[in-house]
């Protein structure tokens, strides 16, 4: 899942400007988990919004909206109503849903609520995990799926730095080194001799540094493309 955290109250503040009307749209997937932008946490923002107007004498009217997701363009034209009233529209979504919603209405002022920081899991209530950096060239079979990019301070591919010690990083004494944890993990598994094979250097055409990614399904974009037409 996508895990993000709320802006500061002074930066959205900052970024609304001189708004009369202000609607805060909430997304119900991903970041309702991490508990940054869903329902409660729109309604948190538009009460702090209404609270900071008041006490800084500023008049403004802010409506709280929520859709089931903000990075399907289905469900985006529920917006359509409140972008028509509103002044600025904050986005409680991911990066994602910020630059879809920009992008299907692109007259009318969107503006992030929060701040995308990683692709994670959940180990423990209230606690999430980068375990994915979406780099498009997954080398998970070869590393006991831990990944080496982003669990590895440097994202070295071929074992650890010389700066590990004791199975720790050297970035952060109380992070394990991931290179240790892939050694122990194809070990478990009786594929300790895999780590002999060295891996090359990486493609990072396929990751973002690529340029803006796509992935077209044909059947489904060409049905889409000829109801359409």
């Amino acid at each position: 899942m996508i895990v993000a955290d709320r802006k500061s109250l002074d930066d959205i503040v900052d970024m609304i400007g001189d708004a009369d009307k202000v609607v805060v749209s909430a997304c119900n997937a991903c970041v309702t988990v991490c508990l940054a932008g869903g329902r409660r946490e729109a309604g948190i923002l538009a009460s702090q919004l209404r609270i900071h107007a008041k006490e800084h004498g500023k008049d403004i009217e802010v409506r709280e909206h929520s859709l089931a997701r903000h990075c399907d363009a289905e469900f985006l034209s529920d917006l359509d109503e409140e972008l028509e009233w509103a002044d600025v529209m904050i986005s409680m979504a991911c990066g994602v849903g910020v630059n879809l919603a920009s992008e299907l209405h692109p007259k009318h002022r969107i503006v992030p609520g929060l701040n995308t920081t990683f692709y994670g899991a959940t180990d423990a209530p209230g606690r999430w995990l980068e375990m994915c950096g979406g780099c498009g060239d997954c080398v998970l079979h070869k590393t006991g799926g831990i990944c080496p990019i982003v669990r590895c301070a440097k994202s070295i591919l071929n074992g650890p730095c010389g700066g590990s010690q004791d199975g720790k990083c050297e970035v952060d004494p109380e992070t394990p080194c991931a290179w240790q944890e892939i050694i122990e993990r194809l070990e478990a598994q009786g594929r300790g001799d895999d780590l002999i094979a060295v891996e090359p250097a990486k493609d990072w055409t396929t990751s973002f540094s690529g340029g803006r990614r796509r992935r077209v399904v044909e059947e489904i974009y060409e049905e889409d493309e000829e109801a359409s037409a």
